[in-house]
């Protein structure tokens, strides 16, 4: 960008150098800041570099960081390839430990504790504001990927979560045509480390994406209404049927972690996993492939409803796969859920005679 004069160069507070973000990317902090009630949001490239940014952002050679077993399998590649490079500890837990028991895990170097709630592909619902208020006792950092709830269901800076990170990728674009992510901070000293690390790092996003997601968070409520209502119909469904052993979804009542989640959160999202009964990885593959409404994809959070089998994901998992026969993840999109449903009988149909 251009400056007015020789002393605006380096003069302190505006911006000088356009990859810190204009007019555009700072409505869309001031927009999620007010959506996570933070003191200030950082943008980044990908929902995966909001995680990892802000990680770097506090981490450091010598530090010990505990980060839950049910992390998004990007966050533990880096965990595992980079952070361990440079000298830092990574530890897993298991996702189901209250924070007393959680307590025990910490070691006099743990800098970070990381929660991820629900937790990836097997939806674990952890007591954010019971260990955040442990972690703080002992002067720990405390991060919570939130991209499930998209900053709109669940407020993790209000139970005193440190940083609230999500990947605006999914909910928050909600097309499937933008990549982003972005970490928010009620300290503002925290806010500050944010800065740092976005300027000594590199990264940058586009003013016309966004732009993309500022259009996005216009419709973000009554998106997520309609993903949450379908979700909770075909979770329904499936629950009844006899291939299903059971349905991972804290919504449902009486699903794992539904306690928790009426306490905490104010809405349901439109993605969870269902446990299939005891069935060859041929029928899993017969099931997944007679699917047409359900495109088989990673992603999720769009319009588009999405199917993935789980089981190659849990083989990193520190504590072994939590489940012992076949889980499928969904991602129920805004097409009717009778259709929905429709095409998910097909798939069960195709999974008996395979």
């Amino acid at each position: 960008m251009l400056l007015p004069d020789a002393a605006a160069l380096y003069a302190e507070g505006p911006p000088t150098y356009g990859r810190a973000g204009l007019a555009t990317q700072e409505t869309l902090m001031s927009a999620l800041a007010s959506l996570e009630g933070a003191a200030g949001v950082r943008l980044f490239p990908s929902g995966l570099a909001a995680m990892t940014g802000a990680m770097l952002a506090v981490a450091k050679a010598g530090d010990d960081v505990l980060v839950t077993d049910a992390i998004y399998k990007p966050t533990r590649r880096f965990c595992d390839r980079v952070l361990t490079r440079f000298g830092v500890t990574v530890r897993y837990y298991r996702p189901s430990l209250e924070a007393e028991a959680l307590a025990e895990r910490l070691a006099p170097a743990t800098r970070l504790l990381v929660m991820e709630s629900p937790g990836s592909l097997s939806f674990e619902v952890q007591d954010a504001a019971a260990i955040a208020k442990m972690a703080k006792s002992r002067g720990v950092i405390t991060l919570l990927d939130n991209t499930w709830a998209a900053g709109h269901l669940f407020k993790p800076l209000a139970h005193g979560v440190d940083l609230s990170v999500q990947a605006l990728t999914k909910y928050v674009g909600g097309h499937s045509d933008l990549f982003m992510g972005s970490a928010a901070a009620s300290d503002p000293a925290l806010v500050g480390a944010l800065d740092r690390a976005v300027l000594d790092y590199g990264w940058a996003v586009a003013p016309e994406d966004a732009y993309q997601m500022l259009r996005g968070l216009r419709t973000l409520d009554v998106r997520l209404a309609r993903h949450g209502a379908s979700a909770l119909a075909v979770a329904a469904w499936l629950r009844a049927r006899p291939e299903v052993a059971e349905v991972l979804f804290p919504a449902l009542a009486g699903a794992p972690g539904h306690g928790l989640w009426k306490r905490d959160f104010t809405g349901a999202a439109g993605l969870f996993s269902i446990v299939l009964r005891p069935c060859r990885p041929a029928a899993v593959a017969a099931f997944l492939d007679s699917l047409r409404l359900f495109g088989l994809g990673f992603s999720w959070g769009g319009f588009e409803s999405l199917a993935i089998d789980c089981g190659p994901q849990f083989e990193v998992r520190a504590f072994g796969a939590p489940f012992e026969t076949p889980v499928i993840r969904l991602n129920i999109g805004l097409e009717d859920p009778g259709d929905l449903i429709a095409d998910l009988e097909a798939g069960f149909e195709a999974l008996a005679t395979a």
